[in-house]
């Protein structure tokens, strides 16, 4: 009779050490949630001390000595940050549901940005404190090639550094991250992308720019004025041409032409392919002002190259191309300049001036051409004296070239290829895992300077939040009612069956690589006759025509079937107001997702 007494107290003892267990177990998760609650909110803290140094670095380019004490500061910071979410119990946690996902995030976040204070801003702060962007400055027409070669391997050391961090936080899942979360590893992912392609970027032009200066031997170079008031797919019609010899780092502007010293040539100076042709005609071989209609700056500069060389006996080692917006930054940095004509040339006018006031003076294109080719020689003359401070030069070459308006190619393969994958290229965009890439280039189709009445807008999208993506064209007339009346030489005076005052414009739409084509829609005040296909280096093409009398608009949009990707954009033509490219919609999260679906009139699941 005594077994069921001793049974009982077995149960209430094993009862016993199960609340014991349970109660530590309880007792052990709240001890490290308190642990990781609190070295969570000291890494914040750090991280936030970091972020708040960081701002100071633009003071660095007045102060470069200030730049390694700077570095340590923030390096202090973020080493605390990586330690605090970096031990065993934080590690632990990453393994729990829902809060996992949450502490990697930010143990992750903190260990890339050590390492972007400790191995990738190091190298560089040390440059910045022994030497300063004036060394770079040129005097008496020579730029120093001697600071290159010492920023060069530095900044591949922090180049590669960055590289490495940018991976890292671009492996970051967003899809379980809370709403904080998620946007603070966005806002870094965004900080270290750009300082990436900063750091990047000075890596390139450091390794390029002695022997494009010519360090190893004299070296001559093609420079192509594009014309934004006559559209073509990378900008303008190339008007005055120049051209640039340098040796041992001094620059000098040996000749000029106009376009119109050009002959027209019966066949394409250098083979087009066949689809080429299909899509462009022979005219991007034929004419020297269609050299850019290509969307392929890698394409069109050897044809200018070639004919240079035919024309003058020259053969340039490389063809740099750039328009009058970007020659309005260099002008803001360098200050105005007067030409020859008497002009005071400033970034707040060049490009009134160039594409409009320049018309309404001269009538003949050659002293148009004259015109643009003194204002550039101007500008050169400028930049070569030392006008103007070296940071804010650098800081307008670099928003030239991210707008797609300095694009710049090498006769030399192992030299171009220094510039691959920049903006500098001006070659078609890429479609791959991380991002869906249109091209939406446009070409003047009335032989004249009407495009300054022209405004070009996209606007590009994801649709019904799943793996259809849109991109929509506008184009508007905004000439005056009575720009009939201009004179013939703006209006291109009835040519090719345009009346005056209409433009007609000949749109190129590159769908993404292997994308399908679901539908177009072409709407608004103009009639077209329909929108053609053709290929273009492995990229279906859409032809679309459309002619705009003053006040008019049309629009086409076009979807495609193609993956979901973190990124979606547009690479557009440059014109005077609108940049080269365009940054659609990013992967949106659940919600967000739901109300896109909504908007677009979509069926929602349930």
């Amino acid at each position: 009779m005594t077994s069921a007494p001793r049974t009982s107290r077995r149960r209430r003892r094993a009862g016993r050490i199960s609340a014991w267990v349970l109660g530590g177990i309880l007792l052990a998760a709240a001890v490290c949630a308190v642990w990781i609650g609190i070295r969570g909110s000291l890494a914040y803290q750090h991280l936030e001390s970091a972020r708040e140094a960081a701002a100071e670095a633009p003071s660095v380019l007045a102060d470069p000595s200030a730049a390694p004490a700077l570095i340590r500061r923030i390096a202090d910071d973020t080493s605390a940050a990586r330690a605090l979410t970096g031990d065993a119990i934080w590690k632990a946690g990453e393994h729990v549901p829902w809060i996992g996902p949450q502490l990697a995030a930010v143990s992750t976040v903190s260990a890339a940005l050590d390492d972007i204070a400790s191995h990738a801003l190091t190298p560089l702060s040390h440059i910045a404190a022994t030497s300063s962007l004036d060394s770079i400055r040129p005097k008496e027409g020579v730029i120093d090639l001697a600071p290159f070669s010492e920023i060069a391997p530095a900044a591949a050391t922090s180049a590669d550094a960055l590289a490495a961090a940018r991976e890292t936080i671009g492996d970051i899942d967003p899809a379980p991250l809370i709403s904080p979360v998620r946007a603070a590893v966005a806002q870094v992912s965004d900080l270290v992308t750009g300082a990436h392609e900063g750091v990047d970027a000075l890596r390139r032009a450091s390794a390029l720019a002695p022997s494009m200066l010519g360090v190893d031997g004299p070296r001559d170079y093609l420079v192509v004025l594009q014309n934004n008031a006559e559209w073509r797919s990378l900008g303008g019609i190339a008007g005055a041409m120049l051209q640039l010899h340098v040796d041992s780092g001094r620059l000098t502007l040996v000749a000029q032409s106009s376009s119109s010293d050009f002959p027209i040539y019966a066949e394409p100076v250098l083979p087009l392919s066949e689809e080429e042709t299909q899509l462009f005609g022979t005219q991007p071989g034929r004419f020297v002002q269609n050299v850019t209609q290509i969307p392929d700056f890698t394409r069109g500069a050897p044809v200018a190259r070639e004919m240079w060389l035919r024309q003058t006996g020259v053969e340039v080692d490389g063809v740099i191309a750039l328009d009058p917006v970007a020659l309005s930054y260099l002008l803001a940095a360098t200050g105005p300049v007067t030409l020859p004509t008497g002009d005071v040339l400033t970034g707040e006018n060049a490009v009134d001036l160039l594409l409009s006031g320049v018309y309404e003076r001269y009538r003949e294109p050659r002293e148009q051409d004259a015109f643009f080719a003194a204002s550039a020689g101007a500008v050169f003359d400028a930049l070569t004296s030392g006008a103007g401070s070296p940071a804010d030069l650098l800081e307008a070459l670099a928003r030239a070239g991210s707008e797609h308006r300095v694009l710049v190619w090498n006769q030399d393969p192992a030299e171009q290829s220094v510039l691959d994958g920049t903006t500098l290229q001006g070659a078609l965009p890429e479609t791959d895992a991380t991002t869906t890439a249109f091209g939406v280039y446009v070409n003047d189709a009335t032989s004249s300077k009407m495009d300054v009445h022209q405004t070009l807008e996209t606007q590009t999208s994801w649709w019904c939040g799943a793996d259809q993506a849109q991109t929509t064209v506008t184009i508007r007339n905004t000439a005056p009612a009575d720009a009939a009346d201009l004179p013939s030489y703006v209006t291109g005076g009835g040519s090719h069956g345009v009346p005056p005052g209409h433009v007609k414009t000949a749109v190129y739409v590159y769908l993404p690589q292997g994308s399908t084509l679901l539908s177009t829609d072409a709407a608004g005040d103009a009639v077209t006759p329909g929108v053609g296909s053709g290929v273009d280096a492995g990229r279906d093409v859409l032809m679309w025509t459309v002619q705009l009398a003053p006040g008019q608009t049309a629009t086409l949009t076009v979807r495609v079937r193609t993956p979901h990707t973190p990124v979606l954009l547009t690479r557009v033509t440059p014109t005077i107001g609108q940049a080269s490219q365009t940054i659609g919609q990013t992967t949106p999260t659940n919600g967000q997702e739901e109300s896109l679906a909504i908007a677009q009139g979509c069926d929602i699941p349930g």
